[in-house]
C-alpha cells in the first residue's frame, strides 16, 4: 500500500493506527487498492470538491462584507465529504453535521436554493428560521442541519431503525466531527447500532480541531476508529484527503450493510484549513506552521494530479470551470439579494398539521397588531 505522508495522529499511548490510502503524493494510484472508478466519475468528484472550495471563498467574502451573517466552511475537507457522498446511493439518507453542503449539491440541490438560505429570504427552504448553512432537502434525502453537537447521530440511527422495523430497504449515513465523539449521543447511537444491527454508516471527520480543542484531547485511544470495537462495529481509518480511498472504504461499508454484517465507523483523517466558522479566529489556538504543513497535502491538489495523469484535467479545464461556476454563484447572489424576507406569518406555520386556536390568535396579533412608527 502506498504511504502518503500526512502529519501523524497519535493516541496518548504513542501508537499510530493503520491508515488506508490509495493515492500517493504524485497522484498515482496503488493498483492493489484502486477502486478503479470511471474517469468521468473521478472528474465529477473533483469538480464537486472544486466547486465547494470556490463557494466557500465566495461565502466568506460575503460574510466579511456584511451581506450574510455567518458561514461555516469545509476548506481542506472536501475529499472526505464529496467522495463519501459519491460512494453512497441516491436512495440513502444523509444526516449532516454542518460542513456537508457539498454532499447536498452533489445530489442535485439547486445552487440558487442554497444561496437563498444564506440570505434567509422568502425562497429559503427553512424560511429564515435557521442560521445560514443550516439547509435541508427532503427531496434529496438530506436531513436538516442541527447545530447541537452529535444530535444527528441519534437521528440517523433512529431513522434507520424505524425503516428496518418496517422492512424497508434503507441505509443512513451520518457525518460528525471528532468533537462529537465526546458526546452521549455518540455512545448511545453506536451502541444501539451495534446491538440491533442498524443499517448506518458513521462518518467521523477527524479534522484535528473541535473549534479550539485538539483531537488528542478528545480521546486516549490510538484512533477514533478504534472505538468501534467496544460497540461490536467495524472500525476503519482512512486518509480523508484521498478521494479514492474515501470512496472505496465508504462503498465497502455500504456493501457490508447490504450483506447484513452491521454498521461501520469510518474515521476520515483530514484537516480544517480555515476557521471553525466565520466567528472563529484559529490563530488564537494553532500555529501557522501547522496549517502550512497540511496545506501541502491539500486534497484538491492530490486528486488533480491524478486526473492530469489520466489526461482528464489541465490548467485550461481548471480556469474554465472556476470562471463558469463563479459566474453562476454571482448570478444567484444577485437574485437572492433582491428577494423579500419571509412573511411574518410564516413563524406560525409548519408546526402543527392543523393550527390550534390560540396559535391563530397569536399570529393575528403579531401580523395585524399595533406597530411602533417605522417598524415593519
Amino acid at each position: 500500500m502506498i504511504r502518503y505522508e500526512l502529519p501523524p495522529q497519535r493516541g496518548n499511548d504513542g501508537s499510530v493506527a493503520e491508515l488506508q490510502t490509495v493515492l500517493g503524493a504524485d497522484g498515482r494510484a496503488d493498483p492493489a487498492h484502486d477502486p478503479r472508478l470511471e474517469v468521468g466519475l473521478v472528474t465529477r468528484i473533483y469538480e464537486g470538491m472544486l466547486s465547494t472550495r470556490v463557494l466557500d471563498d465566495r461565502m466568506l467574502a460575503l460574510q466579511r462584507q456584511g451581506r450574510v451573517s455567518f458561514h461555516v466552511g469545509c476548506r481542506g475537507e472536501e475529499a472526505a465529504i464529496i467522495a463519501s457522498a459519491a460512494a453512497l446511493h441516491d436512495t440513502d439518507w444523509i444526516f449532516p453535521c454542518y460542513r456537508e453542503l457539498g454532499a447536498l449539491l452533489w445530489r442535485g440541490f439547486p445552487l440558487q436554493d442554497y444561496v437563498d438560505n444564506m440570505f434567509g429570504n422568502v425562497d429559503d427552504h427553512v424560511l429564515g428560521r435557521q442560521m445560514p448553512d443550516h439547509v435541508t432537502g427532503k427531496r434529496y434525502r438530506y436531513a436538516s442541519v442541527s447545530s447541537p453537537i452529535g444530535t444527528q447521530i441519534m437521528h440517523a440511527v433512529g431513522f434507520a431503525w424505524a425503516a428496518k422495523l418496517k422492512r424497508e430497504k434503507l441505509i443512513t449515513a451520518v457525518y460528525f466531527g471528532d468533537g462529537a465523539t465526546s458526546t452521549p449521543d455518540f455512545h448511545t447511537g453506536l451502541n444501539f447500532a451495534g446491538v440491533f444491527k442498524v443499517p448506518t454508516v458513521f462518518l467521523c471527520r477527524n479534522n484535528r480541531w473541535a473549534i479550539s480543542v485538539p483531537s488528542d484531547k478528545q480521546t486516549a485511544s490510538a484512533s477514533f476508529a478504534a472505538k468501534a470495537v467496544a460497540y461490536g462495529l467495524k472500525g476503519v481509518r482512512v486518509d480523508g484527503n484521498d478521494a479514492l480511498a474515501v470512496y472505496r472504504v465508504v462503498r465497502e461499508a455500504r456493501e457490508r450493510l447490504e450483506r447484513g454484517e452491521g454498521a461501520t465507523l469510518i474515521e476520515l483523517l483530514t484537516y480544517r484549513l480555515g476557521g471553525h466558522s466565520t466567528s472563529d479566529d484559529p490563530k488564537a489556538y494553532r500555529g501557522l506552521d501547522e496549517v502550512e504543513q497540511w496545506n501541502k497535502v491539500d486534497p484538491l491538489l492530490r486528486l488533480r494530479r491524478h486526473l492530469e495523469q489520466l489526461g482528464a484535467w489541465s490548467d485550461a479545464h481548471e480556469q474554465r470551470f472556476v470562471e463558469t461556476f463563479d459566474a453562476e454563484i454571482k448570478q444567484c447572489i444577485e437574485l437572492a439579494e433582491k428577494k423579500a424576507s419571509p412573511a411574518l406569518s410564516t413563524m406560525f406555520e409548519g408546526v402543527y398539521k392543523e393550527r390550534p386556536w390560540h396559535l391563530g390568535e397569536q399570529c393575528e396579533a403579531c401580523v395585524d397588531g399595533p406597530r411602533r412608527e417605522g417598524d415593519e
